[in-house]
């Protein structure tokens, strides 16, 4: 535990410190945020953020590679330049896109382009507990990985809307996940320096960093080039958690079920407020006949701002909803079924009465008839 709490605050810290020089470059090279009609912020904001969580994301990698135990994940290991590599590309995309600003197709396109070189180099989907467990052909191996990784980068992209929301989001989402691994290794014994567990608190440093300059009212936004990058290491934790952990190795706990369904529920559960918003956005979109990929004003956090609520509460509105689905369904693995079901119940009625608190609030001070 001791060496990726180092290598987390080595992320945060250096995303942090990168951040006035980042902010400083994409004032000077002019990469700047326009106020537009669908967007939330008054002022144009530099973006570019990315690049400074990308420098964190380096430190920790780098400080890991040091380390007695955790130089271990880079022995022998293609996977952490397959990482890399697919980091770069899509950085590169994304100080493009930020600047210049791309077409959808032409960012599928370099999103797929990302996946694809780090599945051929190792970081991969290889089998899914279907039937037990169903080993995947190498061709449909890669699609599949290339499929995650880039609906979960689009689903990062889409609900980066308001200051603090991505990043804390995807934050919390690292915590389950290297939660999720690190409490495999001390309970059931598996491999404790594990790729997901070092890139899942790597992440949780560099949105950590970030944080204290994105929070309402934001210094800086991370820019495609951040949320992009995000999305991508959310993917690899994902991959390489599920590609790693057998089912059929986590025990009693919960009967069979548990352990045959959490490797295809946690993923879901950790990123489901983003892949919400993306499927709702989608299904909109294409029922209004524009592509969907059109920006809009209807996403999830706009409508926390219609009922009434602040920036700053319907951030924490949507932290706290992914705080409950991404624990309640690592909880599993630790507790039985019925404490996690109880424990979903109660929060999500609490959520949903602190949703509905400003209109309950306004229909209440309504004068009744005389």
């Amino acid at each position: 535990m001791r060496e990726y709490l180092l290598c987390l605050l080595a992320s945060a810290a250096i995303t942090y410190f990168m951040i006035p020089p980042v902010r400083s470059l994409a004032i000077r090279w002019n990469v700047m945020a326009q106020v537009r009609d669908r967007d939330v912020h008054d002022t144009p904001t530099p973006r570019l953020g990315g690049l400074a969580m990308f420098a964190g994301l380096l430190a920790g990698l780098l400080l890991a590679s040091q380390l007695p135990l955790m130089r271990s994940v880079f022995d022998g290991n293609k996977q952490p330049i397959a990482l890399l590599s697919g980091c770069v590309i899509i950085v590169v995309l994304g100080i493009i896109d930020d600047k210049w600003g791309l077409d959808a197709p032409t960012k599928f396109a370099g999103q797929a382009l990302a996946a694809g070189v780090m599945a051929l180099q190792g970081i991969q989907i290889i089998w899914l507990p279907i039937g037990g467990t169903m080993v995947l052909d190498p061709m449909t191996s890669v699609l599949l990985t290339v499929l995650v990784v880039v609906v979960t980068v689009n689903a990062v992209n889409f609900v980066d809307g308001l200051d603090g929301l991505a990043a804390g989001i995807v934050g919390i989402a690292a915590v389950a996940f290297f939660a999720y691994a690190y409490l495999l290794s001390v309970t059931y014994g598996f491999e404790r320096a594990t790729l997901s567990s070092l890139v899942s608190a790597c992440l949780a440093g560099m949105c950590l960093g970030f944080l204290p300059h994105n929070i309402y009212p934001a210094r800086i936004f991370m820019g495609d080039t951040g949320s992009m990058l995000i999305g991508l290491l959310l993917a690899t934790s994902t991959i390489t958690l599920t590609g790693q952990v057998d089912p059929n190795a986590l025990g009693d706990n919960g009967g069979a079920f548990v352990p045959t369904v959490l490797p295809l529920l946690l993923p879901a559960a950790v990123i489901a407020i983003p892949l919400i918003d993306l499927a709702l956005a989608v299904i909109r979109r294409t029922r209004a006949r524009r592509s969907p990929f059109a920006p809009d004003k209807q996403h999830i956090h706009h409508r926390l701002l219609e009922l009434g609520h602040t920036q700053r509460r319907a951030v924490m509105l949507m932290h706290a909803w992914a705080a409950l689905l991404a624990f309640a369904a690592v909880s599993l693995v630790f507790f039985p079924p019925a404490v996690a079901v109880v424990t979903l119940v109660i929060g999500t009625v609490a959520l949903i009465v602190a949703v509905g608190w400003p209109r309950m609030r306004a229909d209440s001070s309504v004068p009744g008839p005389s």
